[in-house]
């Protein structure tokens, strides 16, 4: 594996990290982010994916965690990658807390660029994939 793979492959993990921490969330991510998560809810920047994560971690959602393994980089350019990733959730809210997730399984798509001397995340897309 390169550096900037393994880099690439950190940049993941701390997403997995910090996907209960908004502050640390967002420093992995560029300003002009473009997210869409497994339910086919799009924003656009980093303030709405931050009040969104914001909005959720206020709710049951707070129970619900994530486990992504990278699958595959390719680099477009030497300052940017496609990242292929498979995204397993973990329901843990309360049974009456548990409304309809869109999936338990996805696969994730991360474009992510170079930024000052490591990369950040400039698009998320997961997909859920049927069961």
């Amino acid at each position: 594996m390169s550096p900037q793979e393994a880099q690439i492959h950190q940049l993941v993990a701390d997403a997995q990290k910090y996907q209960f921490d908004v502050a640390e969330l967002m420093k992995l991510h560029v300003d002009d982010a473009v997210i869409v998560n497994m339910a086919g809810r799009r924003l656009f920047g980093k303030q709405a994916f931050e009040a969104a994560m914001s909005q959720a971690l206020a709710s049951p959602l707070q129970h619900v965690s994530t486990a992504t393994v990278v699958d595959r980089v390719r680099f477009l350019t030497h300052d940017c990658a496609l990242v292929s990733c498979t995204k397993t959730v973990h329901d843990h809210r309360a049974v009456g807390d548990q409304s309809a997730l869109p999936g338990r399984v996805g696969v994730m798509t991360y474009v992510v660029v170079r930024q000052g001397g490591g990369w950040a995340i400039a698009s998320a897309q997961t997909t859920p994939l049927a069961t």
